[in-house]
């Protein structure tokens, strides 16, 4: 269990690094580049390392609906997770995506699994809609980086994030729970998302080979964030209980948020610190609570 946890820790902090070490390309990347681009590479080489398995899943048509839905939160959440960084700041991008991703799976579970929305779902969910508001209202101070007029977007498009990675989590574990192996069905998943957004990356990444650097930072964000801590986050959910793996990592955006203000120069007022905390505080609540009954 301590290796496993170890490993997530690990990925939790590749992840984090993934909005800072973008704000490094030059020669105006966009964030479609940068997500259709990683996730193409990131996803290709997870798909190589396990494609005997990862057919396997391809060729199930049991299950082959939720293997698409899957593939389509993986197509949703690298395209707007990085728009989001781009327009509400590293912080608030990675913390709203993040931090409505366990919201949206909860809404999933009641929708399709027929799960009652608890009483301590309803009050976490409203704390963590609580500090998005203060996020958009008063998140950002003087002398930051990001402009507060594209704040708002920015956070739309983090619920995007969100909502797209839920329906991954949430599909590629109806997968798993049917007998596929949770590495197996991440490469089938990532490696088909890869299909439609290479088609995107040929469209918009001619920016980042224009430079060695730019080339650098996107071949690290494709083996480091993407496909060595996608690895990580596969051993790890071996071993580590579900509500475990969730709080865990919540690293995540913790990482994001101190690398944003230490190093990209972000700056948040009270209200935003005070927003972040509330999110994490109501996904960590969330997270923590046991998994419903079933609706009769």
């Amino acid at each position: 269990m301590a290796a496993a946890i170890g490993a997530l820790v690990l990925a939790s902090v590749l992840w984090g690094t993934t909005g800072t070490s973008a704000t490094f390309l030059t020669g105006g990347v966009s964030p479609l580049a940068i997500g259709a681009t990683t996730m193409t590479l990131g996803g290709a080489l997870l798909f190589a390392t396990s494609a005997r398995s990862s057919l396997a899943v391809v060729r199930d048509r049991s299950h082959r609906g939720w293997l698409l839905a899957a593939a389509a939160g993986m197509v949703v959440y690298p395209l707007t997770f990085y728009a989001a960084m781009d327009l509400a700041g590293v912080a608030m991008g990675n913390v709203v995506s993040l931090g409505s991703g366990p919201l949206f799976a909860a809404l999933l579970e009641w929708r399709v699994d027929r799960q009652r929305l608890t009483l301590r779902w309803m009050l976490s969910t409203a704390v963590a809609l609580v500090g998005v508001a203060l996020l958009v209202g008063g998140g950002h101070g003087a002398g930051s980086v990001v402009d507060p007029a594209t704040v708002p977007l920015g956070v739309l498009l983090g619920l995007a994030a969100g909502a797209g990675y839920a329906l991954f989590t949430y599909s590629a574990g109806v997968i798993v729970r049917a007998g596929h192996g949770g590495r197996a069905t991440m490469g089938a998943a990532f490696g088909l998302a890869a299909v439609p957004l290479s088609v995107v990356m040929l469209v918009t990444a001619a920016p980042l080979v224009a430079t060695v650097a730019n080339a650098g930072i996107a071949v690290y964000l494709a083996v480091g964030p993407m496909f060595l801590a996608y690895v990580l986050f596969a051993r790890s959910l071996r071993e580590l209980r579900s509500s475990t793996v969730t709080v865990v990592t919540l690293l995540e955006p913790l990482v994001a948020t101190l690398l944003a203000v230490a190093v990209v120069g972000e700056r948040l007022e009270a209200a935003g610190w005070m927003g972040l905390a509330l999110i994490l505080v109501g996904v960590t609540v969330l997270s923590t609570a046991r998994h419903p009954r079933q609706m009769a």
